[in-house]
């Protein structure tokens, strides 16, 4: 039986998050095309992921929970094929009632990556800011692939393929994780191979209640931004430059791209300034950007786009590290589960938020205004959080762990 590979195991589940956000972000760019050829309103097709985007976060908590209690490895393959066939069925519906009940499969099955993928990577890395980061850049990579992917598929076989064949690619990976597993090439591990010291009880119940009010206000930013960017870019530069759904995509990819690289930086300056001190300044700067991106229009609003969200998802490794910190090992896929209920399953509301704001104004101005106002919500929270940073008697313990 082969010695079981860390570095395969991560791989796994950095590809994981690419295709977590690539097959979930793929919708709203889908959505410049059914306008037209379904004759529905923006705010009547971008409901129909309401209910996958509330499964999306809801999901999560028992699906940490199964991880830990279960199977690390199983929700894995569960996750890749179950997250697959549910865009390929998605991509094959005939009404709209079709399309949601595809994405709402496609959100169930995507909301086990984060506390499963995630727990598992922290489980195996030896350098816990360095291995979220670069599991971040990935994330961020499937943001930035799928609305360009989306496009280019519309492009060249129309809106149902950009839906099958990136779920066939995930099957795909599914069936190769499970006989990598049998193999024994990956395994399930229940304990940290770097294990860190403790913290103090009344810092875990302080952060505790701190970050549930954060991760929820940063939830909302972040599925704002996935949701809003492509109408957002059509409305302020696509009508005025006569810009396609190709060119809008090229755009909401361009973005996420240039983003792509941020948080691996941050989680690098997470474990060099410490956690708290990253997550606070990354909101306190973002508070104006959105405030800014409010009011701005031409192009130099796609320069701000790219600044606030290279800024928002620099403080992801951070806020990610610090669940991973005051969290013991055996529950870390409960807790994350707990986190991304908060962070996604709340954040649902931006669907509702977003399609209301731009039916009443035509625009969304009161919407940045209103991720502004989040922003600094967070940028609070995150200066009351506990200094994270480890003392010299701490290191010490964590030294002789090693």
């Amino acid at each position: 039986m082969p010695k079981p590979s860390q570095a395969l195991a991560q791989a796994f589940s950095n590809v994981g998050h690419t295709l977590d956000h690539a097959l979930t972000t793929l919708f709203p760019t889908v959505v410049l095309v059914l306008e037209v050829t379904w004759g529905l309103g923006y705010d009547e097709l971008i409901a129909l992921f309401i209910a996958g985007n509330v499964l999306f976060g809801l999901g999560a908590l028992p699906a940490g929970w199964l991880g830990d209690r279960w199977s690390t490895m199983g929700m894995m393959v569960i996750y890749f094929v179950g997250l697959g066939a549910a865009t390929i069925a998605t991509g094959l519906a005939d009404n709209p009632w079709e399309i949601a009940l595809g994405l709402a499969a496609t959100g169930l099955f995507a909301s086990i990556y984060h506390p499963v993928g995630m727990s598992w990577l922290v489980r195996t890395a030896t350098d816990r800011g360095r291995a979220l980061g670069f599991n971040g850049m990935f994330g961020a990579a499937g943001i930035a692939i799928g609305p360009v992917l989306a496009g280019s598929l519309i492009a060249l076989s129309g809106w149902r393929a950009a839906f099958i064949v990136p779920g066939a690619v995930s099957v795909a990976i599914g069936l190769a994780l499970l006989a990598a597993w049998r193999l024994g090439h990956v395994e399930d591990r229940r304990i940290d191979v770097k294990p860190q010291p403790e913290p103090d009880r009344g810092h875990v119940v302080r952060a505790f209640w701190i970050l549930s009010v954060t991760m929820t206000c940063a939830g909302l930013i972040g599925s704002s931004f996935s949701f809003v960017l492509p109408k957002f870019f059509e409305t302020r530069l696509g009508q005025e430059y006569g810009l396609g759904v190709f060119e809008i995509s090229l755009l909401v990819s361009t973005v996420f791209l240039i983003a792509s690289g941020a948080q691996y930086v941050g989680g690098r300056l997470a474990d060099r300034f410490g956690m708290k001190r990253i997550y606070f300044v990354c909101f306190l700067v973002l508070t104006p950007a959105l405030f800014l991106a409010a009011v701005l229009d031409g192009w130099p609003l796609l320069l701000v786009a790219i600044a606030m969200v290279f800024i928002n998802i620099t403080g992801l490794p951070a806020e990610n590290g610090m669940v991973a910190h005051y969290t013991p090992s055996r529950w870390r896929g409960t807790a994350y589960g707990a986190k991304f209920v908060l962070a996604l399953g709340v954040s649902a509301a931006a669907i509702p938020i977003v399609g209301a704001i731009y039916r009443a104004t035509g625009d969304f101005v009161w919407l940045f205004i209103i991720l502004g106002a989040c922003a600094a919500i967070v940028a609070i929270g995150a200066f009351l959080l506990p200094d994270d940073r480890v003392r010299a008697p701490e290191r010490a313990v964590a030294a002789a762990a090693e």
